[in-house]
């Protein structure tokens, strides 16, 4: 059986299953549509929360960040974990009491003001727009490689499949949808991690693998991993290069913003209990915890095997000591199908600049420095040969590279999309919150009707699709990128009005919506002058370069001056406004209460 044969029977049965599941458990009322009737266990919610949480940045882009950067790029980690402790702490529990359906709803009603919560409609659909580019990017790259379409292509089965099952079932079906997708991402992402720890290191459990012995010398696995990038010119693996005060803003960007993310949130709406919210964040944890200390080890391995393919002394630590893959090599050789079938995606491609034949993987930008500089001069080359490694491949192609079976890489594609898909849907249900139930039946009809309000959530989901897969053609980044900029706007504009809106009894409207403005405003202005896109038509007004940053901080890092921002003149204006009414204040005491944490508020 063919590896497209293989790959299309894997992904037809995943998707099979997401579809039958979202027929099975339709939603028929908007209490379905919007929290799956508050009926979902802690346990089974800790799982879809998961899903709904590792997206394609998690599955796809994050150990292609970490295998290109190393350490410094730890930070997606330590951000997106520590987030839920903050959303488990200080956020969840609170928002379940209240008893609302979608976060702005619960901003309006706290800050007593229909504008404070179309305000908060605008921030989610900006944040949960960003993000969702980000999936849309993950579902093209995954299917261009495994069916062999082009991305766009792929974009829009992956649109059409989310369209069917999130459409249809909504918060009910997407519920248990994601808890199928958690296994199957999860499965796809553990199973290929530990037959390439056990080739590398002989280690079963990757974790400990990285930080054992390569098993082709009695090096440390990590040790000989740092010594085969130096000699290649570029910056050590395990070593700290980047600004640190730009990597602890970025890692509480990354926080802050998971806590303030409007389809994160909204999955502790769906618990029996208050007490469940919590149970709910612990468990998501717990789901995480399988991936994101699994891939550290996937992003090293992979960097380690996309070397010792281009130079084969890598596995023995000696860089130079065998010569670069050959163009009759890529062309022959079976173990060499992999550089062919990601080639055609145009995510991997390669040149032979000087004409010898081989194709040179090096840094050019190190290489003045010795060794490299010697090899340079010694074989005549004439730069990096390989002009395109897109970080979402790394996951993707890591099987392939291994030469691992086709069973398993069939698995990793069906993994993600599962990824990419499930947050997906829980994004666009957001979306489709926000707009039917807090800008038509809140502002515009009130009166609708709740069949009519269905009607509406499902048509604007549906709109939500279309345009999300019509940006995704056109991302500002690969997937992790794309998500890290929408952390950044759930920091600076959701996070601080909740945070005030729970714990301050003085934080009145006035406050609430100029913090908002100041922040999500501020934060927007900043990323769209370093990355030009969307609003100023691909022009970006200063380079997107450490160099041109206001003090070193990049536009994925800014989410928490936003949020400093908003915290700042929301405190400011509430300072000199009027306090808000006596019921208003009393409110806020009740939600902090525990008392009668087991029953929650009906909405």
């Amino acid at each position: 059986m063919s590896q497209f044969t293989l790959n299309l029977l894997v992904i037809g049965a995943s998707f099979a299953l997401y579809i039958g599941i979202a027929i099975w458990a339709r939603a028929g009322s908007t209490a379905e549509f919007y929290a799956a009737n508050r009926g979902v266990s802690p346990v089974m919610n800790g799982m879809a929360t998961a899903a709904d949480w590792m997206s394609a940045a998690s599955f796809i882009s994050m150990a292609g960040l970490i295998a290109f950067t190393g350490y410094d790029n730890s930070t997606y980690l330590m951000g997106w974990t520590g987030g839920y402790v903050l959303l488990a702490m200080l956020l969840a529990p609170y928002l379940r009491k209240f008893g609302k359906f979608t976060v702005p709803e619960f901003i309006g009603d706290r800050f007593y003001s229909g504008t404070a919560r179309i305000i908060g409609v605008i921030c989610l659909l900006i944040i949960s727009i960003t993000y969702v580019i980000g999936q849309m990017t993950g579902v093209g790259v995954t299917f261009s490689r495994y069916l062999e379409v082009s991305s766009s292509t792929g974009l829009w089965i992956g649109a059409a499949l989310v369209f069917v099952y999130a459409v249809l079932g909504g918060m009910k079906g997407i519920t248990y949808t994601q808890v199928a997708q958690y296994i199957v991402l999860i499965i796809a992402y553990t199973i290929p991690a530990v037959f390439i720890a056990l080739q590398l290191t002989g280690h079963v459990l990757p974790q400990t693998g990285l930080f054992g012995t390569l098993n082709a010398s009695d090096t440390k696995f990590l040790a000989t991993l740092d010594q085969v990038v130096t000699d290649l010119g570029f910056r050590s693996y395990t070593g700290h290069h980047q600004s640190t005060l730009d990597m602890v803003l970025f890692t509480m960007a990354l926080m802050i913003g998971t806590a303030g993310l409007p389809h994160v949130i909204i999955r502790f709406f769906t618990v029996p209990k208050v007490a469940d919210a919590r149970k709910s964040a612990g468990w998501a944890l717990v789901f995480i915890a399988l991936l994101y200390t699994v891939a550290p080890a996937v992003g090293s391995m992979s960097r380690f095997n996309l070397t010792a393919t281009m130079w084969p002394g890598a596995e023995a630590g000696q860089t130079f000591s065998q010569p670069a893959v050959s163009l009759s090599d890529i062309e022959t050789r079976e173990d060499l199908n992999w550089m062919r079938n990601w080639q055609l995606t145009g995510l991997l491609n390669w040149e032979d600049k000087n004409g010898d034949g081989l194709i040179q993987y090096y840094n050019e930008a190190g290489a003045a420095n010795a060794p490299v500089a010697a090899i340079v001069a010694e074989q005549g080359l004439v730069g990096n040969e390989l002009t395109t490694v897109n970080n979402d491949i790394m996951v993707l192609a890591n099987p392939e590279i291994a030469n691992l079976p086709g069973w398993v890489i069939a698995i990793v594609a069906a993994g993600g999309l599962a990824a990419a898909l499930s947050t997906a849907a829980g994004l666009l249900l957001a979306i489709s919150g926000a707009v039917s139930h807090d800008l038509i039946k809140g502002a515009i009809n009130p009166g609708i009707s709740e069949k009519g309000e269905l009607l509406a959530a499902r048509i604007s989901m549906g709109v939500s699709i279309l345009v999300a897969t019509i940006l995704g053609l056109n991302p500002p980044g690969f997937a992790a990128q794309t998500v890290a900029l929408a952390f950044g706007l759930a920091a600076s504009s959701i996070f601080p009005v909740l945070m005030l809106g729970i714990f301050s009894t003085r934080m009145n409207k006035e406050g609430a919506m100029a913090g908002m403005l100041a922040g999500v405003i501020s934060t927007l202005v900043y990323i769209f002058t370093y990355k030009g896109w969307f609003f100023i038509s691909g022009t970006n007004m200063l380079p997107d370069t450490a160099d041109a940053w206001l003090f070193g901080i990049s536009p994925a890092s800014f989410g928490t001056v936003g949020a400093l921002i908003n915290f700042a003149v929301a405190y400011l204006v509430s300072s000199v406004t009027r306090e808000p009414p006596v019921e208003v204040r009393e409110l806020v005491e009740s939600i902090r209460v525990p008392r009668g944490a087991g029953a929650a508020q009906a909405h």
